[in-house]
């Protein structure tokens, strides 16, 4: 199979993630629970992960709180910054992980920056809504959909200028492209293990710089005597027991990720974005490409998406069609009542992939 779907999961791993899930289920017990030496082993596997994460992201490991996804961590995230009738902007292309949590909560949504590939609106539109007055912000680094790379450092700034909390998802950013905590200046940041960083399923990770609220409430191993939640990161938001067998895989990932360079990854599949784009240009499909652009390429293939992309699982070529759970995204490209088919590559990307799609697609018409 040749796998093109890495915006929804990566799913080639590095062989040291296979070995660090199945030792830790092996030998791993209930971390914090215990004086034995499987519990402490488990301890000692988590901590690893959390220190090998704040060194990429620059943070402390405390910061590193471990979550079940990205999505469950923006909800975390939200929820401690946007109260109801907050006013929050968001970025046009946000992902509904960011918008239907704002919407349970009756936040005032302003979406700015619908234009694609275009930093100079983002900034136009997003300062005037800061300026304007909000209680916070929140948006994506990377759109999930057509791989639109925001200017997050220049929004970050303009949100301290006006002393602005915000929120950055991550999702389609971590493991590919730096991100540093203490220099945007976050509250919170929102990632997948499983996507960019390599990890298993099941697991997330929330960067938090500001105090979160608990969205679980539960036994942490810590201050049992206490009525509530302890006050401390990462115990705070940690309640109950952690995947430590997803933990080790994603410590491994992240030491894999340190050796191989996140910017010599990115390098590589953003190459390879490029030439396939310009690629199904050649082939005649209208492409969604900009100057910002990521590892992802979505294009209109001419007939029904879905369709189109079944074509292409007969051909073994995975890729996703549809809204991709991001209907303002599509809303902000006039894509909303067709969607798109979306290319992205991963890690494991290579040339060979993009020969195949096109022999695929070629298939396709043959039908």
């Amino acid at each position: 199979m040749i796998y093109l779907d890495n915006g929804a999961t990566s799913l080639w791993k590095p062989a040291c993630v296979y070995r660090a899930v199945s030792k830790a289920m092996l030998t791993c017990a209930n971390p914090g629970r215990g004086g034995y030496d499987a519990a402490a082993r488990s301890a000692e596997v988590v901590y690893r992960c959390r220190e090998r994460v704040a060194t990429m992201f620059d943070c402390e490991p405390e910061q590193v709180v471990f979550t079940a996804n990205c999505t469950h961590g923006l909800n975390i995230a939200i929820r401690s910054m946007v109260k109801p009738g907050s006013r929050v902007v968001v970025s046009g292309f946000e992902h509904n992980a960011v918008m239907r949590p704002l919407y349970a909560l009756g936040a005032k949504v302003t979406v700015v920056g619908r234009k694609l590939f275009d930093w100079d609106a983002m900034l136009t539109e997003f300062t005037r809504a800061i300026k304007q007055g909000a209680d916070g912000a929140v948006f994506t680094h990377v759109s999930n959909v057509f791989g639109y790379i925001l200017p997050v450092e220049e929004m970050a700034a303009i949100c301290k200028e006006y002393g602005v909390p915000f929120i950055i998802d991550a999702a389609q950013s971590a493991g590919t492209i730096p991100l540093s905590l203490k220099k945007l200046g976050a509250g919170f940041i929102a990632m997948p293990g499983h996507k960019g960083l390599l990890g298993p399923q099941g697991t997330g990770i929330l960067l938090c710089a500001d105090t979160p609220q608990p969205l679980l409430y539960g036994g942490t191993g810590t201050d049992s005597v206490s009525r509530d939640m302890p006050l401390a990161l990462p115990e705070r938001l940690e309640a109950g027991t952690v995947n430590v067998p997803g933990i080790a895989g994603l410590g491994a990932a992240v030491a894999y990720l340190a050796k191989e360079s996140v910017d010599a990854v990115a390098r590589r599949e953003h190459a390879l974005a490029k030439v396939c784009g310009e690629m199904l240009e050649d082939m005649g499909f209208f492409v969604f490409r900009g100057a910002h652009q990521a590892s992802t390429v979505s294009f209109l293939p001419g007939e029904n998406c879905e369709e189109f992309a079944l074509g292409l699982a007969r051909q073994g070529i995975a890729v996703r069609a549809g809204l991709h759970c991001a209907p303002l995204a599509h809303e902000s490209a006039g894509t909303l009542e067709t969607g798109t088919v979306r290319l992205s590559f991963g890690a494991d990307g290579n040339f060979r992939q993009i020969e195949a799609l096109g022999r695929g697609i070629l298939g396709i018409k043959r039908e």
